[in-house]
């Protein structure tokens, strides 16, 4: 085949010519306007396969030796140096391979049979004979950044889609269920604002999806920390996000979340409910994926010392609602959290007057003021591991004290050893 098309630091092998006098090159003279920098005046044939024009040979097509050797550029920081034989001219133009439809170029090239497009490095190469005709230049394009970039389509879909939400807004065409659950406002208000933070600010990685079942009730049961509890949401978007049923994650909050004016709402309308038993078994009774953080106020306000260290995970309340329900448990371990607030203190006796359990004190909070509400960009791992069943227990196993108590030991146990296992797979705490 040739050279092989658009490699790097790579010269195709042509022919040594018959030895005769060599053109003198010209000091400063201009170079030609569609070679690379560097090549001499004499006209050169166009390389097979686009191996002419690529960056490692560019550079050393006009660089010669006192002793007239010619130096060809191999590879990274390899240079080797041809015999000193005069050329007198090009070697004969070789004709470019007839490419069919069908043509696939070699593993090496790492470029795709569809359309000549390397998929892999974001590198437009075409076939070598478009290369070839182009001069020898590889265009080359950044993927990444046209992913980031947000085209024009998807610009007029998110306009149409707050548009299509204010109709509903105004003629009260969406549904609230008996908890106060709006899927709507959920979906195309809320969940838009945290998928940044989500995607780009904590770049949460997911893993164990799988465990989660498409149907049916589950209860998710994870470890708690972080002073505000963004653990929560961020596990409730990777679930609606990346879980092939897209589910919403029906979460069982504090008292106090419903005792501030403005969050209370928002909360309902989220999905949230109370953290009481009862709410527990009747959405996990009609098929509702419910999430629940034993810990609790002890574990996003431990201080940073105590991190990745669980707390008691209480009486067992929500294992008893899995047992009556029939639903399966699925442990879950968040990493990163801990480090978004890293609570160095906290002012009880201001807690106490404000009317909250903990009131954190952090390396930027209050000494920064607002500015020290921002969190920490710390690098998350989310992961679901494999569900308890309790389909094989009747319900009247949730009064059974000593099996509540060591299915819940169990639970606390598996994410503990997850943590451990995770904070040492992680390279650092912000990447």
């Amino acid at each position: 085949m040739g050279g092989q098309p658009g490699g790097p630091g790579r010269e195709a092998d042509v022919p040594m010519p018959p030895q005769g006098r060599t053109g003198p090159a010209t000091p400063g003279s201009p170079g030609p306007p569609a070679g690379g920098a560097g090549q001499s005046d004499q006209p050169r044939s166009p390389r097979s396969n686009g191996s002419a024009g690529s960056a490692g040979s560019a550079g050393s097509n006009g660089s010669r030796r006192a002793n007239g050797s010619r130096i060809a550029r191999g590879g990274k920081g390899r240079t080797t140096a041809r015999p000193a034989a005069a050329v007198t001219a090009e070697p004969p133009p070789r004709p470019a391979p007839e490419l069919g439809s069908e043509f696939e170029f070699g593993t090496e090239s790492g470029v795709g049979a569809e359309d000549g497009f390397d998929t892999g490095t974001g590198t437009d190469t075409g076939t070598g004979a478009d290369i070839a005709a182009a001069g020898g230049f590889e265009a080359e394009a950044d993927a990444d950044a046209e992913e980031r970039a947000a085209g024009p389509g998807d610009l007029e879909r998110a306009l149409a889609e707050m548009l299509a939400f204010l109709r509903r807004r105004i003629t009260g065409e969406y549904t609230v269920d008996e908890h106060g659950f709006d899927v709507d406002l959920t979906e195309h208000v809320v969940a838009p604002l945290l998928r940044p933070i989500y995607r780009s600010y904590f770049r949460v990685e997911t893993r164990g999806l799988e465990n989660i079942p498409d149907q049916g009730g589950a209860l998710v049961v994870s470890n708690h920390s972080g002073a505000i509890p963004m653990d929560a949401l961020m596990t409730a978007v990777a679930i609606l996000d990346h879980h092939p049923a897209h589910r919403h994650l029906r979460m069982l909050a504090a008292d106090l979340v419903f005792a501030v004016p403005f969050l209370a709402p928002l909360a309902r309308k989220t999905g949230n409910t109370l953290a009481c038993q009862a709410d527990a078994e009747r959405l996990l009774g009609a098929g509702h994926l419910v999430g629940v953080w034993p810990e609790g106020f002890k574990g996003i306000g431990k201080p940073f010392s105590e991190r990745y260290k669980l707390q008691r995970f209480g009486r067992g309340g929500f294992v008893s609602a899995a047992l009556r329900a029939g639903a399966p448990i699925v442990p879950c371990t968040v990493v990163g959290a801990e480090e978004i607030y890293p609570m160095i203190g906290n002012s009880r006796t201001l807690a106490r007057v404000l009317g909250l359990p903990y009131l954190p004190i952090t390396p930027t909070f209050p000494w920064l003021g607002l500015l020290g509400l921002v969190p920490l960009p710390s690098k998350w791992i989310i992961e679901f591991g494999e569900p308890v069943d309790t389909a094989g227990y009747t319900p009247a196993a949730a009064d059974d004290p000593m099996l509540v108590f060591e299915l819940t030991d169990r639970i606390r146990e598996t994410i503990q050893h997850t943590l451990y296992g995770l904070l040492m797979q992680r390279r650092s705490v912000f990447f």
